[in-house]
């Protein structure tokens, strides 16, 4: 396209002289039937170039929702995985796809902005580039904007590395790690790309006092030292503390402090299969859910934006041991039966903490087969063997009876 339209603006400028009289000499003409040839030959390659990023953008939508999909499951076992189950939740091929797709992505973009220099320099009535380059450029940084808001996920689930086979249940004073990854390897090197975290930002008011997150709660996301490494911002040795409200007592639902709660360390009383609800009343604190959330200012080529993605929920207790077994217990029936379970990274707001909130005041029964399912898991991530089928029916005859 350079070289077409280099040569009609030098014929343009040399043969065209419009206002001289010109008009009837045969090599004038000539020159400018040259020249208007040139111009069509000129308008149909860019128009063939428009076609062209038309079909690549199509095809790239097409193969975003395939990412979205393969990111969906992958977030699923993501959540069976901190449930115990035995599932592959390596993202290295997840990676690879994202990066090649933004990879192409961003091509388009420097090809739309060479496009605009050479609009710039030679243009004329109906010029395709002109009114179709904005069009490109609004959809291709939509694709772009919604490939790097999914890519931003949470790799590794707050937990405790004293409690590994439990993730989600965390202590305040002790001592957790959580890490987020950008699945689309590519960053600008002179531009520094902070990481933040923020714990609850959107939290209803029903959740009493606050936490704060202490040691530092924010990183530079960095290149690992390998290619199999990513875009990660990695935060190790975290702990959290709560925030004391003045005025209210020890214990209070007022006050939140962690390590009571309405139902102290007793156990839940959730309905399996066709049982009852539970009577509605203040929340344990060990049914209290709450929220990580990562942003990352993201600068490549160009492109600023806000990448954001939040963490599964979890719960929050105190040292003391009894509460750990119940805290458990309401991170496995969350995941089990919530009814918007999604991990991290699907969209850039974070998951709605008011609705989950209400999930504990009535909630659903689990069915028989899925609790069986999460029961064997448990077993078979400390004791590397689900339960078999005498097992989960000793099981089901101790908690429903007769079958």
């Amino acid at each position: 396209l350079e070289d077409l339209q280099d040569a009609f603006d030098f014929c343009y400028k040399v043969h065209y002289l419009p206002g001289q009289d010109q008009t009837n000499e045969a090599e004038y003409k000539r020159q400018v039937q040259s020249l208007q040839a040139k111009l069509q030959n000129l308008d149909r390659q860019r128009r063939e170039v428009v076609a062209q990023m038309q079909q690549l953008l199509g095809r790239s939508e097409t193969l975003r929702d395939f990412l979205q999909q393969e990111l969906k499951a992958w977030q699923e076992r993501q959540q069976h995985s901190c449930l115990g189950a035995p599932v592959d939740t390596r993202l290295q091929q997840l990676e690879a796809w994202f990066t090649a797709l933004g990879e192409g992505l961003f091509q388009l973009l420097q090809l739309l902005r060479a496009l605009g220099e050479l609009q710039k320099k030679v243009t004329y009535e109906r010029d395709p580039l002109q009114a179709e380059t904005p069009l490109l450029e609004t959809r291709l940084r939509e694709q772009l904007t919604c490939l790097l808001q999914s890519a931003f996920v949470v790799e590794q689930q707050p937990s405790m590395p004293n409690t590994p086979k439990r993730p989600l249940v965390l202590r305040t004073a002790s001592k957790f790690c959580t890490r987020a990854r950008l699945l689309v390897r590519l960053h600008d090197r002179n531009h520094r790309m902070e990481a933040t975290i923020h714990i609850d930002r959107s939290a209803p008011a029903a959740l009493g006092a606050p936490f704060n997150i202490l040691t530092s709660s924010s990183k530079t996301l960095l290149a690992g030292d390998s290619p199999r490494e990513g875009l990660i911002c990695d935060f190790q040795y975290l702990t959290l503390k709560e925030q004391k409200i003045s005025g209210s007592g020890k214990g209070s639902k007022g006050s939140n402090e962690v390590g009571t709660g309405s139902q102290g360390s007793g156990g839940t009383g959730w309905p399996v299969a066709h049982g009852a609800p539970a009577a509605q009343g203040p929340l344990a604190v060990t049914e209290e859910l709450h929220l990580i959330t990562f942003t990352l200012a993201y600068t490549y080529c160009g492109l600023e934006m806000q990448l954001e993605t939040s963490t599964l929920p979890f719960v929050i207790i105190s040292n003391s041991n009894n509460q750990l077994s119940s805290a458990w217990a309401s991170i496995l029936w969350f995941n089990m039966l919530s009814p918007n379970p999604k991990a991290s990274g699907t969209r850039a707001a974070p998951r709605c903490l008011p609705t989950d909130q209400q999930f504990f005041a009535t909630p659903p029964p689990a069915p028989w087969p899925l609790l069986a399912e999460v029961l064997s898991w448990q077993f078979e991530s400390v004791a590397e063997r689900g339960l078999s089928r005498e097992h989960l029916q000793m099981l089901a005859e101790k908690l429903l009876g007769k079958v």
